[in-house]
């Protein structure tokens, strides 16, 4: 239970606030999404920049972590989108959104404030491994996959072109990769930047958080409920289960593994929903297991953190 207060409740707290704030008028729809803006285009990628600007590359990216991570992340899309056709009887298209809401953690608004919390700000090489590579190994494989479906029998070149097109307009991919390109020559970060980039830091979090409160009260649970159920299952549930009975298996270092769990661990982030909207496909879906995932995560997240006092 002192975990659920300690760790849990303050980041899910600051969600509420923003929640509770736009739902009640004290703050408008417009105003959260130019914080959205801020914290998606502009600081997060600047906290990603700074972390991978300076993490030990050699040290940081353990590479039983990341196959324990990514290897669990791809089984829960395909089981996503078996789920969707085989249980649901969705057609393709609406499969492969719905997988994607499997797969794409929210690994950078839940998973590094609530790591943090539980194990403090030297914890987070982990997670800083698992989000340079999130973005464009989810979205990679997500469009690659719905490409392929949507336009069977074109050019893969073409399809090769639309994947490209979709990853380096984020500006995520984009911190990260600036980040590991100033890592790997060696190029400093002036200091007059750097405290530059600290004073944007420090406001990235708190304020995605009250964001994502914000954001989420504009969609009501709805469309099919037992698919949304069986995204919330392996989000929430089977990942973290893959990610641990992975990182067991191939020795993943303790600190790596209990940021690979809780990551794992982590509700869809919302470019799931942002996916489904490219595509127009399973809106409701991913909207509704954005939502549910996030609020039931708050009880899901205390029993992983609770099994992992023992790592």
């Amino acid at each position: 239970m002192q975990t659920l207060l300690d760790v849990i409740l303050p980041v899910f707290l600051v969600i509420g606030f923003g929640y509770v704030a736009v739902w009640r008028g004290f703050f408008p729809i417009s105003g959260i999404d130019g914080v959205m803006r801020f914290t998606q285009g502009f600081a997060i990628p600047c906290l990603l920049f700074k972390a991978i600007a300076e993490i030990d590359l050699s040290n940081s990216f353990d590479p039983g972590l990341l196959v324990s991570f990514y290897a669990g992340a791809t089984l829960c899309f395909i089981a996503g989108m078996a789920g969707a056709r085989v249980l649901f009887k969705r057609d393709w298209e609406d499969c492969v959104a719905i997988g994607f809401c499997c797969l794409f953690s929210n690994s950078v608004l839940l998973g590094l404030p609530i790591t943090e919390r539980a194990y403090g700000a030297d914890a987070l090489t982990g997670n800083f491994a698992i989000v340079a590579l999130h973005s464009p190994f989810c979205y990679g494989l997500g469009i690659t996959v719905m490409e392929i479906t949507r336009n069977r029998g074109k050019s893969p070149l073409l399809m090769a072109r639309s994947v490209g097109r979709a990853m380096f307009r984020n500006g995520l991919v984009i911190g990260i990769a600036l980040g590991f390109l100033v890592n790997v020559t060696g190029t400093p970060i002036p200091g007059v930047v750097n405290d530059a980039l600290s004073l944007i830091i420090q406001a990235a979090l708190p304020a995605a958080l009250f964001a994502l409160g914000g954001v989420l009260i504009q969609y009501k649970p709805e469309g099919d409920l037992r698919a949304i159920a069986m995204v919330c299952v392996i989000a929430l549930i089977l990942h973290p289960a893959l990610m641990w009975g992975f990182g067991t298996t191939l020795s993943v270092p303790p600190d790596a593994f209990r940021s690979g769990v809780l990551t794992a661990a982590m509700a869809p982030g919302f470019n799931a929903y942002i996916f489904a909207n490219m595509y127009g496909r399973a809106r409701r879906i991913a909207a509704s297991s954005v939502l549910l995932a996030t609020l039931g995560s708050i009880f899901t997240v205390w029993v992983w953190l609770t099994l992992l006092q023992g790592i």
